[in-house]
């Protein structure tokens, strides 16, 4: 079976480790509880957890890798909850899930796809025995806690290259390459909103609602966990945003640059029409045309070519055209 730890916890510290296959006696009282921890475990491993601590079945088939949004499910006396976990892979969001069954003496972790243990909030907690022997809705806080602490680097990270892009969107024009960039991470900011939205629901309804195993004087903590999601899912907003500015600016300038291309074709069009207009004139092949057997006539309509030519360059370049 997969176990990353199972431990007894009684006053705030851990007794030691206990088999994951035998129950565990615990008293009423909320400081003595069992933590188990598990990294992708099979359908038999989850079943023979739920015989041991009676857990729903809905909830352990919800467990075994359901890909489904975060959630939370009352059963009884215990408390189901399904958080989803994200890691950046480039430009891509990569999702994990954990289940989470909080029951009055024991709490279990189930992850699934994900590279972050649990291992660092389990010892940071075990150095804090005044609020570990409070019960397993702390332990359920500092698990929900990290896990949405994971979601800040991915956000600053897709922060930092968005507004690179924008920057860059500004002095040069986007190329292909860019432009899909764009869309990619866009993509992916609209896939995590999905996301942080119902992760959001979950922290509002432990802080609001009463549930199984979650005392009254935790729910402040939860609260901290949902201004977290909130700040999250505001900088998703604004990221989101910037990528239309930044797409709204790439097209105004190429629009605009397409606008000086014309007007300097329509400039440089104007000039050259002026001797085709003149040649063409005096390539009629008429027989009666008097200008013909002028002595000074070729350089007569040079000149007047030339001076009419540099009179639009210069208007032309007067107005911005050329």
């Amino acid at each position: 079976m997969p176990v990353v730890a199972a431990n007894f916890y009684r006053a705030g510290k851990n007794v030691g480790a206990v088999s994951i296959a035998e129950p565990v006696h615990c008293s009423k009282d909320a400081s003595e509880f069992v933590w188990i921890g598990l990294s992708n475990p099979t359908i038999e491993d989850l079943q023979t957890l739920q015989s041991i601590y009676h857990l729903h079945p809905l909830a352990v088939e919800d467990a075994y890798g359901s890909k489904q949004l975060p959630k939370v499910d009352v059963y009884g006396d215990q408390l189901f909850v399904l958080a989803r976990t994200a890691r950046l892979e480039g430009d891509i969001i990569a999702y994990g899930e954990t289940a989470i069954f909080v029951g009055p003496t024991h709490i279990i972790t189930v992850r699934h796809d994900s590279d972050r243990t649990y291992t660092g909030v389990r010892k940071r907690l075990e150095t804090m025995p005044d609020m570990l022997k409070n019960g397993v809705d702390y332990v359920l806080h500092a698990v929900l806690d990290f896990i949405v602490d994971g979601y800040l680097p991915i956000i600053e990270s897709v922060e930092d290259a968005v507004l690179k892009m924008e920057s860059h969107a500004l002095d040069h024009l986007l190329g292909r390459d860019d432009v899909l960039r764009l869309f990619t991470l866009r993509r992916q900011l609209m896939k995590f909103q999905r996301v942080i939205g119902p992760m959001s629901e979950v922290c509002n309804k432990l802080v609001h609602i009463a549930s199984p195993c979650i005392d009254t004087e935790v729910r402040p903590y939860f609260q901290d966990v949902l201004d977290h999601v909130k700040r999250v899912e505001a900088m998703i907003n604004g990221l989101r945003e910037v990528l239309n500015s930044v797409f709204e600016a790439s097209l105004l300038l190429e629009q605009e640059r397409q606008g000086t291309i014309t007007r300097q074709l329509a400039a440089w069009a104007a000039i050259l029409a002026v001797p085709t207009a003149i040649a063409g004139v005096y390539g009629m092949n008429f027989q009666n045309m008097p200008e013909l057997k002028t002595e000074y006539g070729y350089y007569v309509v040079l000149a007047v070519i030339a001076v009419l030519c540099v009179g639009l360059f210069m208007r032309f370049k007067k107005t911005g055209w050329l």
